[in-house]
Parts: structure tokens; sequence; C-alpha cells
């Protein structure tokens, strides 16, 4: 009798784009089962709609809205994700010098007669160093009245992280997460070639420089919105800020490539912040990060040790 060899179905990548935390994202999967594919992508959303949820200041009830009621009156008590998130984003900043800041503030009512007393007392008010943290306890304690604490500059990126861990753990072993125009892949294509994206100056996007592996990395981009036309899109807007008086003067975009997007994403807007000299210095002393800097010239500056592929 003639055995018959049935051939597996090809692996395809499905793709599907929705609008989560105020942003397009483009979750990509590879794999040959559609219904397997579409649920999870589900799985996917789900995980990045909790992170939303979680890090949100909309919500009365939430962790970090208890945190900003509170300061300068007592600790919080948080549950360990919150903890070490905001144990992560002070290292940043601290790593920065405070060019990557999760605090800022607001004018409490009982200031509201005060406020030129409160616009002096502001760079007190902003500063990584008044976030209190107790790792035993699990506490976060605010010590400035007026302080905030906002996860704006590095929740995409940690829901990115956060999506990828939960569908790896279903068995996805290849996959794009486009948020926004940072990107998040693990894995290769279809074909076994590595993911690769091809251009780090977004004025520039139909010529670009380089095609950079960015297979098992992540890659954020920020872009000083001064040197770029509004038209631009899938990009960070570069928040500067003036407090602090960074100059960015001389920087077009900065692409940061790293394994976490979390910390991609974190990093790329003070590296703009800090200079090109700084800046470079600064990811040269860090392992496993790379950065692509474009100043103002269209002048391209790269890391030590950055993988280009021509």
């Amino acid at each position: 009798m003639l055995a018959i060899k049935t051939l597996a179905p090809k692996s395809v990548i499905f793709r599907r784009t929705v609008k989560l935390m105020g942003d397009l994202f483009e979750i990509s999967v590879v794999g040959n089962n559609p219904g397997w594919a579409d649920d999870r992508i589900d799985d996917a959303i789900s995980e990045i709609n909790r992170v939303e949820k979680l890090l949100s200041t909309f919500s009365d009830d939430s962790t970090i809205n208890e945190i900003n009621r509170n300061a300068g009156i007592k600790p919080v008590k948080t549950d360990p994700e919150i903890f070490r998130l905001i144990d992560r984003s002070t290292q940043i900043s601290g790593l920065t010098h405070g060019a990557f800041d999760i605090t800022y503030c607001t004018i409490e009512k009982e200031l509201a007669d005060a406020a030129e007393a409160t616009v002096k007392n502001k760079p007190a008010l902003i500063n990584y160093q008044s976030v209190e943290l107790d790792a035993k306890e699990q506490t976060v304690y605010l010590k400035e009245k007026g302080m905030r604490i906002g996860f704006g500059a590095n929740c995409k990126g940690y829901a990115s992280d956060r999506a990828k861990y939960v569908l790896q753990m279903l068995g996805v072993s290849s996959g794009v997460i486009n948020a926004g125009g940072d990107l998040l892949a693990w894995g290769a294509q279809p074909d076994d070639q590595p993911w690769t994206v091809g251009t780090a100056d977004v004025s520039q996007k139909s010529q670009p420089f380089a095609n950079i592996d960015i297979s098992n990395m992540a890659v954020a981009t920020s872009v000083n919105a001064e040197k770029n036309t509004p038209s631009i899109s899938n990009t960070k807007v570069s928040r500067v800020n003036a407090i602090k008086g960074f100059p960015i003067s001389d920087i077009k975009s900065v692409t940061i490539i790293s394994p976490s997007a979390e910390l991609a994403d974190s990093m790329a807007t003070p590296i703009m912040s800090i200079g090109i000299n700084a800046g470079l210095y600064l990811i040269n002393q860090l392992n496993q990060m790379a950065c692509i800097i474009v100043d103002d010239h269209e002048r391209l500056y790269t890391s030590r040790d950055i993988s280009i592929i021509n």
C-alpha cells in the first residue's frame, strides 16, 4: 500500500491593527492556523488593555491615582507589578540624570491663591529623587504635596513587552508588535529570515539608509518636533522638560534598539535631551543597547558595535 505524505500548512504572517492606549497597534503573529492566530491576537489585545487600566490615572480607584492623592501624606501599598515598574523607572531617571522622569506636578486647590509660589516650587515637585520606595513593604511615597507620577513616556513599551510575554507563553514563537511606530520583534519571518527595519530618519521614509536586524529586539524612535513637519506619523514627539533646560536643537531624531520595548521607549527622548556626544557615551556604557541619531544636517551617528546590514 502506498503511503501518502501530507504537507503541513505553510506558515504566514497574520496581522491586525487596532486602536489601543490612544494609538494604533499592529499585532502580527506567525502561524499556519487563522483561527489560532486570531485568538492569540485577541490575547495580546486583552493584555495591552489590562496594562492600560493598571496604569490609568483616569480611574478614581486606580493604584496610581491613590499614590498621587497621598503625595506628601503617606506611603501607599502597591502590587508587585506596579512597584517594579516604578522602581525601574526611577533607575532610568538616575541613569539619565533626570532626563527621563515619571514625576510631574499639578496646582492643588489649597495653592490656588499662591500660584506664583507653586510655579517657583515646580523643580522640587518634578524630581524622581522624591519618590520613596520601600521594597520590603512594597510601598510608594511621593514626598512632596502636589507631586504626581504617570507613565505616558513608557507605558506603550511596557504594554508591548507584556503582550509579547503572553504570546510567547501561548506558543507564538515569532511575531511583531508595532505600537504607534515603535517595534518589538521576536523569532523570525516565515522564510526564516530575521525581522528588519529600514529607516532611522523619519523625514526620508522612502529612502532608508540601511536594514537593521531587529529580531528579538525592540526599536523606539523619538522625534524633535521642531525639526520635522506635523505630517510625520508613527513617531513619538519629543517631550523635553523645559524646567531642566536640556538643549535639543542639534538632534532631529533618536532611535534606540534594546531587548526591552519599555527600556527603548524610556531612553529615546532622554538621549535627544542630553545631546549627541553625551547620549552616545551613555548608550556605549550599556549592554545590549544601540542608538542611531540623525542631526538637523541629516548626519548619521551610531553607537558602538551597532549591527547594520547595508
